[in-house]
C-alpha cells in the first residue's frame, strides 16, 4: 500500500498503471524470482496482481482516484496520509474497506466479510471495485462474444471495416480494421485475449513479426497486464509501435462508453480552482 502511494506521489501527483509498476518495483528492490513468481491456478503475476489491488483499496480508502482513463491521481486526503507508517496506512485502508464491504453488503443483504479474513488473491470478486468485478465478467465470456465486444469498442472509437479473421499460426492476429482520424485513415491488425495471466514480450514480437507489410500499427487488447518488458517492447526504437490495452484500460473504455455499465449518480460540474492551484 505505501509504496503504492509514495510511487503516484513520487511522480508528480500522477501516474500511469504502468509508471506505478515501474516505481514500485523500483522502491522495493524486488528480486527477479518475487516478480516472476506466480499463482499456481491462474498463472497470473503475483507482484503486478498486488500493486492492481493495493490501488483498488487505496481508492476505496479515498487516497487515490482513477477518474481519468488509464491515469491514478493522489487525493488532497492521500497526500495527507504519506506520513502515515505502513502500518497505520493499513489500518486506514482496512477501516474504509470495511466500511465500503459494510455499505455494499447491506444493499445485498448479505452477511459483511473483514478485510482481515479476505486475501487479495482470492478475495471475493463481490468486495472489490467494479473494475474487478467486470473483470471477472470479460474473463467468463465465450471467446466469440469477447471478440464482439472488442469489435463494439473499436467501432465506438472510429475503426470501420472491422473483419474477425483468428487464423492459426498467424502470431496472434485475431483481425484487422481501418481507423479513420479525420483526413487520414491507418490499417490496424488487432489481438483480443481474455487473459488473466500477464501479457509478455514474445507475445509482442510475435505479434509485430506477423503484423510487417501488412497494417500501418497494432493494437493488443487484454483482460490481463502487460509486464514492464511488454511495454518497452511494443514501443522499442526503430521498430512499429504497438498499442496496448490492458484490463483497467479496457475496463475504463467500457465504462466511458457505457457498454453495460450503469453509473447511477447524476453528475454535477463545478471548476474546482484549487485543484489547478496545486497542479
Amino acid at each position: 500500500l505505501k509504496p503504492t502511494l509514495d510511487s503516484v506521489n513520487t511522480l508528480g501527483g500522477s501516474a500511469s498503471v504502468e509508471e506505478i509498476d515501474e516505481k514500485v518495483t523500483e522502491i522495493l528492490q524486488l528480486s527477479p524470482e518475487i516478480l516472476e513468481a506466480k499463482y499456481p491456478r491462474s498463472g497470473a503475476p503475483i507482484f503486478l496482481d498486488r500493486i492492481s489491488w493495493a490501488r483498488s483499496y487505496l481508492k476505496i480508502a479515498g487516497l487515490l482516484n482513477n477518474a481519468t482513463r488509464g491515469v491514478w491521481v493522489i487525493t488532497e486526503a492521500g497526500r495527507d496520509a504519506l506520513e502515515l507508517s505502513p502500518a497505520e496506512l493499513k489500518r486506514r485502508v482496512a477501516d474504509a474497506f470495511n466500511e465500503y464491504n459494510l455499505q455494499y453488503q447491506k444493499r445485498k443483504k448479505e452477511k459483511p466479510k473483514a478485510i482481515s479474513e479476505a486475501n487479495p488473491a482470492d478475495v471475493e470478486i463481490y468486495l472489490s471495485t467494479w473494475e474487478h468485478r467486470l473483470l471477472s465478467v470479460l474473463k467468463s465470456m465465450k471467446a466469440d462474444a469477447f471478440e464482439r465486444l472488442c469489435q463494439r469498442i473499436m467501432r465506438e472509437n472510429g475503426f470501420v471495416r472491422i473483419e474477425v479473421t483468428g487464423r492459426p499460426n498467424d502470431g496472434g492476429i485475431d483481425g484487422i480494421g481501418i481507423l479513420r482520424m479525420n483526413l487520414v485513415s491507418f490499417q490496424v491488425l488487432f489481438q483480443a485475449k481474455r487473459w488473466s495471466s500477464t501479457v509478455g514480450p514474445s507475445v509482442v514480437r510475435d505479434f509485430r513479426g506477423a503484423m510487417v507489410g501488412r497494417a500501418d500499427k497494432g493494437l493488443i487488447i487484454t483482460t490481463g497486464a502487460f509486464t514492464s518488458e511488454a511495454r518497452k517492447e511494443a514501443t522499442r526504437d526503430g521498430a512499429p509501435a504497438i498499442d496496448l490495452v490492458d484490463g483497467e484500460s479496457l475496463c475504463q473504455l467500457i465504462k466511458d462508453l457505457k457498454l453495460g455499465i450503469h453509473v447511477r449518480t447524476l453528475e454535477e460540474v463545478e471548476v474546482d480552482k484549487a485543484f489547478f492551484d496545486r497542479v
